[in-house]
C-alpha cells in the first residue's frame, strides 16, 4: 500500500504527515480493508469546486472529495482536500486549523472506506468515528 500526498497550487505543507499516514493505515486496517493505493491532493477552494461541479455535479465549496476505487475490498483512491475551506471552517467552528484538517483526513478516509454522509444518522456516525480517531491520533 501507498499513502501519497501531494500539494496543487498551494504553498502549505503538513508537518504532521508521517504520523497521519500511520493513523490512516490504522483506520484502514480497522476497517478491515486490504490496503491499496491512497493519495491525498492538498489543493484549493477553486480546484475542488471545479472537480465538485465536473465529477458530481455539485455548484458549490467543499472541503473534501473522495473517490473511492475500491476493487474486490482492496482500498484504493484519491482524497482532495480544499485547505481554504480547512482554514475558514477552523475559525467557523472555534477549533484548530491542525484539528480541523485531521478531521477531514479522517472524515475522507471514511467515505473511502464505503462510509456515507447523507443521512443525519450516517452524518452522526461519522462525527462519532472522527472524534474517536481524533483521540487515537493525539495518543500516539
Amino acid at each position: 500500500m501507498k499513502i501519497r500526498i501531494f500539494y496543487d497550487n498551494i504553498d502549505f505543507r503538513i508537518r504532521s504527515w508521517r504520523k497521519i499516514k500511520k493513523l490512516v493505515e490504522k483506520v484502514i486496517s480497522e476497517e478491515d480493508k486490504i490496503s491499496g493505493d491512497l493519495n491525498f491532493i492538498i489543493t484549493n477552494d477553486t480546484i475542488l469546486k471545479e472537480i465538485n461541479v465536473k465529477f458530481l455535479s455539485h455548484d458549490y465549496f467543499t472541503d473534501v472529495i473522495s473517490f473511492n476505487y475500491d476493487y474486490q475490498n482492496n482500498l484504493a483512491g484519491e482524497i482532495y482536500i480544499s485547505i481554504d475551506m480547512v482554514k475558514r471552517n477552523a475559525k467557523n467552528y472555534k477549533v484548530s486549523y491542525n484539528d480541523e484538517l485531521l478531521r477531514v483526513i479522517i472524515h475522507g478516509v471514511l467515505h473511502i472506506c464505503d462510509y456515507d454522509d447523507k443521512k443525519d444518522e450516517e452524518r452522526k456516525k461519522m462525527r462519532r468515528l472522527e472524534n474517536l480517531w481524533m483521540k487515537v491520533f493525539k495518543k500516539m
